[in-house]
């Protein structure tokens, strides 16, 4: 059963980072940045790391992303490409 929901959220992870590569949009790059983070922070937590899953989820899923996104809202949010 385990399995079946690592691999789940294994592919989550996975569209949520190449989501993140390839938008062209800043604040929805940021938006996917913080669901990757609290996507490992689901696995780590579901692997047993739950001081690890915390920091994640603090850090990752947290500040980082309430950084990015007010960097994207002092920026023009779309690229000139």
């Amino acid at each position: 059963m385990y399995w079946s929901i690592n691999l789940v959220i294994l592919i989550f992870v996975i569209v949520c980072a190449l989501g993140a590569i390839y938008v062209k949009d800043l604040l929805a790059t940021a938006i996917l940045f913080g669901a990757y983070s609290f996507m490992m922070c689901l696995l780590w937590a579901i692997m047993g790391a739950v001081d690890v899953a915390f920091t994640e989820a603090s850090v990752g899923a947290g500040v980082s992303t309430v950084f990015f996104a007010a960097a994207v809202f002092r920026t023009s949010r779309r690229t000139k490409d």
